[in-house]
C-alpha cells in the first residue's frame, strides 16, 4: 500500500487500496444510460429502506475477489563503487553474467470488484488491475474464473472486466443514483480487505462532490466514514436500497490504516465511465481549450471582481472551442449548464464529463457585466491537448494523428526547445502512406504549402485545401527538412 501525501505538515496521505500494488462523466448525450440502466438492472429491491443485514445478505454474492499476478524486472543489487574500477572489475565481473537478461520474478496484489452484468461484467479499480499479466477472480461461493480487460480509465481509476467463461446463476447489482444521495444518509461499504473474505461496515456519507484531493484528474468523490481498509479498492457502496452508488477507491490516513475518511466513486460517473469503455473502448471527455484557477478572495478583490465566487479564465488557446465561442481571459464562469461551479476541478469535471460534441452553456461574468455563451466542445487526449487524427483513407497522410506542440509531449518526444510553433505528428500507423513517406512520431510539421501551422486545425484546415501536392517542413531532431507528398 502506497501513501500519496497532500501536506507535508501534517503528514497526510491517500492509501490506495490493493495489496501489493501501488497506486490506490454523461458524456455523448446519445449515449444515456437508460440503455445501461435496463441492462445491468436484473435485480429489484423494495423502494424502502432495507435493514443493513437485508442489504448486506443480497449484495455479498455481487462483491468478488480480485487477484492479480504480472511478471516485473527484478533489480540487481548494486556494486559498490570498487568494481566500479576498471582495473578491478576485470578481476571480478563476470562477462556471461553481465550480458544474462534481467531476472523476472512474479508480483501479486488483491482487490475487491462488483457484478453488474449476468454475462460477467465486473466493475473495478484502474489501479487493481494494472498492467497485470493475469485477472483471476472469486466469485462468493463459486470458485475463481480467468478474466479480461474489457478497459481502463487511468484519469477516474475505472476498469471494466469480464468473465471468460462465468458462471450462470451470476447476482449482477443495480445501478442507484448518487446525485440524490444526501449527507447523513446511510452507506454500506462492501469489499474483501487483506484477502481475508467479503466484509461489510456501515458510516454515513459525510461529504459529497469532493475534489483537488490528489488521488485521480477527475475527482467528484462521495465521501464516507464507512470504514474501508486495503483491499477494499473497487468494492460496493451501497445505499440503504440495496443499490450501488459508488465504487470504494481510496481513505485519508496519517497510518495508512482506516481513519474515519474514505472515498468512494459516484455511481452515475461510474455508469458513463463504464458505458463508454464497453462500446468504445476509451472515454471520449469535452475539451474547452482554457487554462482556468479558482477565484481567491484575494484575486477577487484585486480585480474588484463580481460575483466573488466562480472559475477564473487565465488563458484561452488559440482555435480552441473557447476561444470560437468568445470567451476571454479574465472572464469568471459561474455556471455550466445550470450546474454551480465553485472550482477548477468542478469544471474541469462537467466539460470533461459532457463529452466531445456536446454543446453546453456557459454563465460568466465579465466586468461586472453578466454573459451567457454556448460552446461546442472538441475532445480531449489523454494528454489534455487538441488533436487531429486522419483516417486511413485520407490520401498520404491517412493514420496519422498530430497534437499541440505542449510541455508533456515536448517531454515525451524530446523536442527542443528551440521550435515554438507546429504541430507533433505522436502517432503514425505501420502501414499507412504517412509512414512510407518517412513520418515518425516526434516529427514537429510547422508549415503546410508554405502555410504555417499552429495547431491541429490549422493543420487539417491546410490539408484539406491542398491541391495533389503537399510541402511539409518537418523538424527532426536537430535540423529541418522538407516532404512531398501526392494526394
Amino acid at each position: 500500500m502506497k501513501l500519496l501525501g497532500l501536506s507535508q505538515s501534517l503528514l497526510l496521505g491517500i492509501a490506495l487500496f490493493s495489496a501489493s500494488s501501488a497506486r490506490c462523466s454523461s458524456l455523448n448525450p446519445e449515449e444515456g444510460s437508460s440503455s445501461i440502466t435496463e441492462s445491468t438492472a436484473p435485480r429489484s429491491f423494495e423502494t424502502e429502506s432495507l435493514s443493513i443485514a437485508d442489504v448486506s445478505e443480497q449484495a455479498i454474492p455481487s462483491v468478488v475477489n480480485i487477484s492479480t499476478r504480472k511478471k516485473v524486472s527484478a533489480q540487481r543489487r548494486q556494486h559498490h563503487p570498487f568494481f566500479s574500477d576498471p582495473f578491478f572489475r576485470r578481476f571480478f565481473d563476470n562477462p556471461q553474467r553481465r550480458q544474462s537478461p534481467p531476472r523476472r520474478r512474479m508480483e501479486q496484489s488483491l482487490g475487491s470488484g462488483v457484478i453488474v452484468k449476468s454475462d460477467g461484467t465486473i466493475l473495478t479499480n484502474n489501479h487493481v488491475i494494472e498492467d497485470a499479466d493475469e485477472v483471476i477472480i472469486t466469485v462468493h461461493d463459486q470458485g475463481e474464473y480467468k478474466a479480461k480487460v474489457v478497459g481502463s480509465d487511468p484519469p477516474s481509476d475505472l476498469a471494466v472486466l469480464k468473465l471468460i467463461d462465468p458462471p450462470k446463476n451470476l447476482k449482477p447489482l443495480s445501478f442507484g443514483s448518487s446525485e440524490t444521495l444526501r449527507l447523513g444518509e446511510v452507506v454500506v461499504a462492501i469489499g474483501n480487505p487483506f484477502g481475508v473474505g467479503q466484509t461489510v461496515t456501515m458510516g454515513i456519507v459525510s461529504a459529497k462532490g469532493r475534489a483537488n484531493v490528489g488521488i485521480v484528474d477527475y475527482e467528484d468523490f462521495i465521501q464516507t466514514d464507512a470504514a474501508i481498509n486495503p483491499g477494499n479498492s473497487g468494492g460496493a457502496l451501497l445505499n440503504m436500497k440495496g443499490e450501488l452508488v459508488g465504487i470504494n477507491t481510496a481513505i485519508l490516513s496519517r497510518s495508512g490504516g482506516y481513519q474515519g475518511i474514505g472515498f468512494a466513486i459516484p455511481s452515475d460517473m461510474v455508469k458513463s465511465i463504464m458505458h463508454s469503455l464497453i462500446n468504445k473502448g476509451k472515454v471520449v471527455r469535452g475539451y474547452l481549450g482554457v487554462s482556468i484557477q479558482d477565484l481567491t478572495s484575494d484575486i477577487a478583490e484585486a480585480m474588484d471582481a463580481k460575483p466573488k465566487e466562480g472559475v477564473l479564465v487565465s488563458e484561452v488557446l488559440d482555435e480552441s472551442p473557447a476561444a470560437k465561442a468568445g470567451i476571454k481571459a479574465g472572464d469568471i464562469i459561474v455556471a455550466i449548464d445550470g450546474r454551480e461551479v465553485t472550482s477548477s476541478a468542478k469544471l474541469r469535471y462537467i466539460v470533461a464529463s459532457a463529452g466531445a460534441g456536446a454543446t453546453v452553456k456557459l454563465n460568466l461574468y465579465r466586468e461586472h457585466k453578466k454573459k451567457n455563451l454556448s460552446v461546442v466542445l472538441a475532445e480531449k487526449d489523454a494528454l489534455g491537448s487538441l488533436s487531429a487524427t486522419l483516417g486511413a483513407n485520407e490520401g498520404p497522410l491517412g493514420g496519422i494523428k498530430v497534437e499541440t506542440l505542449k510541455d508533456a509531449v515536448r517531454s515525451r518526444f524530446q523536442i527542443s526547445p528551440r521550435i515554438v510553433q507546429g504541430v507533433v505528428v505522436t502517432e503514425v500507423s505501420n502501414d499507412s502512406p504517412a509512414a512510407q513517406a518517412g513520418l515518425r512520431p516526434g516529427d514537429v510539421i510547422d508549415n503546410v504549402n508554405r502555410r504555417a501551422i499552429k495547431n491541429p486545425s490549422d493543420f487539417r484546415k491546410a490539408y484539406n485545401e491542398a491541391d495533389d501536392t503537399v510541402l511539409l517542413r518537418v523538424h527532426r531532431g536537430g535540423g529541418s527538412v522538407f516532404i512531398v507528398l501526392r494526394k
